[in-house]
C-alpha cells in the first residue's frame, strides 16, 4: 500500500454527505467521488510526510482524535477530528468547518525552528528528512489557511 496522504477541503454539501455516510463502504464511495473531482484548488498532497508531521505536531505518536492527547489544534491537523472509517486499512479524519480556523491559526504559529526542534525530539530523521517535512508542512499550513478563509471542512485520507 502506498500510504500517501491527501487533504481535501470539502464544500458544505460534501461535508453533509460525509456526515450522512452509514458504513465504511459508503465512506469509501464518498471519498472516491471527491477524488474523482481532483479539484487542485481544494486538495493538498503530502506524500508520506503525514506520519512525521502528525508526530511532530502532536505527542510524538500516531494516536488519533481531536485534542484528546493535549495537542489541541496542532494535533488535530493531520489525524485529529472525527474518524469516519472504522477499518484498519484506511483513514478518513474529518475536521469540521467550525474547527478549521483554529487549526489554521495554530499552524501559522509554527516556524521552521519550532518544527525542527520537534522533529529532532520525536526522532523523525536527519536534515534531509526535515527538509522534506518542512516543504510539506508549508503546503499544509497554506492549505488550512485557504480552507479556513472559505469556511470549508477538511478531511485527511491515507491508505494503510
Amino acid at each position: 500500500m502506498a500510504c500517501r496522504g491527501v487533504f481535501f477541503a470539502l464544500t458544505r454539501e460534501q461535508d453533509d454527505a460525509l456526515v450522512a455516510t452509514a458504513d465504511d463502504d459508503e465512506v469509501r464511495d464518498f471519498v472516491e467521488s471527491v477524488e474523482e473531482q481532483w479539484d487542485d484548488a481544494w486538495l493538498c498532497e503530502v506524500d508520506k510526510s503525514w506520519d512525521a508531521l502528525h508526530r511532530c505536531l502532536g505527542d510524538g505518536t500516531l494516536r488519533c482524535g481531536y485534542g484528546r492527547h493535549g495537542g489541541g489544534p496542532l494535533e488535530t491537523a493531520v489525524l485529529g477530528g472525527g474518524h469516519h472509517y472504522e477499518g484498519a486499512d484506511y483513514v478518513v479524519a474529518h475536521v469540521p468547518a467550525a474547527d478549521v480556523p483554529a487549526v489554521a491559526t495554530a499552524l501559522q504559529g509554527v516556524d521552521e525552528g519550532w518544527l525542527r526542534d520537534r522533529h529532532q525530539r520525536v526522532g523523525q530523521g536527519g536534515m534531509e528528512d526535515f527538509d522534506y517535512l518542512w516543504h510539506y508542512f508549508r503546503e499544509v499550513r497554506d492549505f488550512y489557511g485557504r480552507a479556513a478563509a472559505a469556511g470549508r471542512s477538511v478531511i485527511f485520507t491515507v491508505d494503510q
